[in-house]
């Protein structure tokens, strides 16, 4: 399998991406194709649809063996389920499939043609092994069962940012990192609410604690680099 392009967003670290794609549609992401792929005839007819099939690679959780089970940190990291029950990252091929909203194809005087998508489930850096178009007649099964995931909890959290954190981030990210912390970051098993927890975030680096239904940022300073 070949890595035809990469994703770029502001996730530095797993912590804090969304747990699925399309949960914060605020989420920015941009697709650079490999100098290989920067062919623009390979895109032609693709402004067409809305919506786009990526297929990725779990780059961050690749294991030499793997499990027939897994834990779903959603049933709170103590009951498994069948590996191919679950999107767990620990498969034996650590492949990702995600669906994201097309915003714009863009040319770039360095990068060629690239693709701007929302609703992405993806850190920064992530390799992308393909894109298909998203077909709504084909896709679409508005009378699906979602197994384990229509019973597991479906919470939003309310956010308490002070206006000093707030400032320091950029206007234009600020909807996207509070779409990021009302879904709650923290592994759905943990609720010590003396607990800081903290996650990369568009050269920041952002601190929280949840106590009850109510998540507070304690701070946010920028992203020290290794």
């Amino acid at each position: 399998m070949k890595t035809i392009a990469t994703i770029r967003n502001d996730f530095t670290t797993k912590f804090g991406v969304p747990r699925q794609p399309g949960l914060v549609p605020e989420v920015q992401s941009t697709i650079v194709f490999e100098p290989e792929y920067r062919v623009a005839e390979a895109l032609r007819g693709i402004e067409g649809y809305s919506h786009l099939w990526v297929i990725w690679r779990f780059h961050q959780a690749e294991r030499e063996d793997w499990s027939p089970t897994v834990r779903p940190p959603r049933l709170g990291g103590n009951t498994r389920v069948g590996v191919f029950a679950t999107r767990s990252p620990y498969r034996p091929n650590p492949i990702g499939l995600s669906v994201v909203r097309l915003e714009a194809v863009e040319r770039d005087e360095q990068l060629g043609v690239v693709l701007r998508v929302s609703g992405a489930d993806m850190v920064d850096g992530t390799p992308v092994l393909d894109i298909k178009p998203y077909l709504p007649y084909a896709d679409c099964v508005p009378d699906a069962a979602g197994g384990f995931t229509q019973t597991a909890e479906k919470r939003q959290v309310e956010v308490v940012c002070p206006e000093r954190w707030l400032n320091a981030v950029p206007p234009e990210k600020r909807d996207a990192l509070l779409g990021v912390l009302r879904q709650d970051p923290r592994p759905a098993y943990q609720h010590d609410p003396e607990r800081v927890y903290g996650f990369g975030f568009a050269g920041l680096e952002v601190r929280f604690r949840v106590e009850g239904e109510t998540l507070t940022v304690v701070e946010i300073t920028k992203e020290e680099k290794v």
